[in-house]
Parts: structure tokens; C-alpha cells; sequence
């Protein structure tokens, strides 16, 4: 590895360091405003039909297992973060996940 890029990682990490104990820090934070909804068992499953998918495609779909659409869908468990802004992604504008890419 690079000695100045190493140098540099280091330094960002201390500054990271004295961020989170509070004190003053030169980095710049973003903080992202999106809050993901809670999705209701039926809501995702109306998702998945609208697709016109059937469960193994959609657990496909989202990188995931049979198990645990199905856990959503029937209540047992709920999405995490991440799978409920993909599930947000596949209600709004599902042609944008959809299309494949060569």
C-alpha cells in the first residue's frame, strides 16, 4: 500500500475517532433524511403480485431467501432497512428494477 495514502487513512480515521467522542473534528457529515416505512404483510405481498412474481422470484429478485419473503408476507417477521427501500423502490417505480442490464 501507498505510505501517503495509508498516512491519509489514518488521519481520517482519528478524525472520525474525535468526531464520535464529541469533539471538534474536520470532516464533513452527511446524514441521509429517508426514513423507510413500515410495511404491513399484505402490502408486500400486493408488491410481489403486482410484479407478477411468484415467491422464489421475488426472494431472487431481492437477493434473498424463499423463507423469508414468505416470514414477511405472513407476519412472522419484518424487512430490514435496506429491503424495505428496495420493497419502497419496487411499489413506486417497479419498471426501474425490472429492467435488466446486459
Amino acid at each position: 500500500m501507498n505510505a501517503e495514502l495509508f498516512k491519509d487513512m489514518i488521519a481520517g480515521f482519528a478524525e472520525a475517532k474525535k468526531y464520535r467522542a464529541r469533539r471538534k473534528a474536520k470532516l464533513r457529515v452527511s446524514r441521509l433524511a429517508f426514513e423507510p416505512v413500515k410495511m404491513k404483510p399484505a402490502q408486500i405481498r400486493r408488491i410481489r403480485i403486482r410484479l407478477q412474481l411468484s415467491q422464489p422470484e421475488f426472494a431472487e429478485f431481492l437477493c434473498t431467501s424463499v423463507g423469508t419473503i414468505r416470514s414477511w408476507e405472513q407476519g412472522n417477521r419484518t424487512p430490514n432497512r435496506s429491503a424495505l427501500r428496495l420493497l419502497v423502490i419496487a411499489k413506486e417505480q417497479p419498471a426501474l428494477l425490472l429492467q435488466r442490464r446486459a
